[in-house]
């Protein structure tokens, strides 16, 4: 094989483009140029060989004209060239000094700003993820509305025995649960700004990641209650009240999402209290609350003298479990929060 050496590289514009190279002589060559003469293999020791053949270093030419960067009315400022100024004007007082190193960089000049707060308008993947809520929302709805009504008439009365129940397809409960989904996210989001405003912002992970544990944390207590419903109901009442009982749950859960999507979007980019904004949640999840004691009064605890199992069965499977999730939020919140 037949090695090419940089030699060979700086000889062949000569030899590949003599017109070329008969023109640079009278004008001043580029790299650019001489890495064109070169093939693509060319190694960058054998470029910079070439380059160092063709372009030799210029003596440097000082500017003759005079210093017009100068304010206004006042002369022109000394250089420091001119050989009639002092000692002092052209040398450093720590020049001599071995700690006197004025080619290294002297650290930040300033101080440092105050960093942005971390707002779910900047944030791209919550605003997109949100946008994509309600475009699927509206879709979904637009789709489902008359099963939406369906659920709304059956709510607030309790059905017959014997009377034959419409069963769900499986787009409308896809639906539901993309909507319960839903629901977890926006209760993370007003939790994640509940603690920003009590707590502070400092976080070991970042803000969208804190939004997501939440997120999963709200659908971990939904699904672990909705299991605990299905396993006492199985227990203490028949398949048909449990199933019927089961939609309905799913029918709270989704509907309180939807109460819960305009005030997100007035805290995040409208810039609402976070005082309203907890008020208002409180009060959407008390008024479900009522809603769900009153449901479970239909279904299971319509007769006489049960009014306090029904309480029972309120606390028990309702109050509790919000209780233990508000708890957990909070612990995982202050293990992610960064201690000083």
């Amino acid at each position: 094989m037949i090695q090419q050496t940089a030699d060979s590289l700086v000889a062949t514009p000569q030899q590949a483009a003599p017109a070329r190279h008969k023109t640079a002589h009278h004008t001043e060559l580029t790299p650019a140029q001489v890495l064109k003469w070169l093939p693509k293999s060319a190694t960058p020791a054998q470029q910079d060989s070439a380059i160092q053949a063709h372009i030799k270093p210029a003596p440097i030419h000082w500017s003759t004209m005079p210093d017009t960067l100068h304010l206004p009315g006042q002369s022109a400022g000394k250089s420091f060239r001119d050989i009639s100024l002092p000692q002092y004007y052209r040398q450093s007082f720590f020049e001599k000094s071995k700690y006197f190193h004025p080619e290294l960089p002297g650290g930040r000049q300033g101080v440092a700003g105050e960093p942005v707060p971390y707002s779910i308008q900047g944030d791209n993947l919550i605003t997109s993820i949100l946008l994509g809520c309600f475009v699927l929302a509206m879709v979904a709805i637009s789709v489902s509305k008359s099963f939406i009504v369906r659920q709304a008439k059956n709510f607030f009365y309790a059905e017959r025995t014997g009377v034959s129940e419409i069963t769900e397809t499986s787009n409308e409960l896809r639906f539901q649960v993309f909507m319960v989904l839903q629901t977890c996210l926006l209760l993370a989001i007003i939790f994640f700004f509940y603690t920003r405003s009590q707590m502070g912002d400092t976080f070991i992970i970042e803000q969208y990641q804190i939004i997501g544990v939440f997120t999963g944390i709200a659908a971990a207590g939904f699904a672990l209650k909705a299991l605990a419903y299905w396993v006492v109901n199985w227990v203490f009442f028949d398949k048909r009240r449990n199933e019927q009982w089961m939609k309905s749950f799913l029918f709270l859960l989704s509907t309180e999402g939807v109460l819960l999507f305009p005030i997100v979007m007035l805290l995040a980019y409208f810039h609402l209290s976070v005082q309203s904004t907890i008020i208002y949640t409180a009060v959407v999840i008390i008024v479900f609350k009522i809603l769900t004691f009153y449901k479970t009064h239909l279904i299971f605890f319509s007769k006489r003298g049960a009014f306090l199992q029904n309480i029972l069965y309120f606390c028990t499977l309702e109050v509790v479990p919000l209780l233990v999730l508000w708890s957990l939020m909070g612990l995982v919140d202050n293990v992610l929060k960064i201690s000083f």
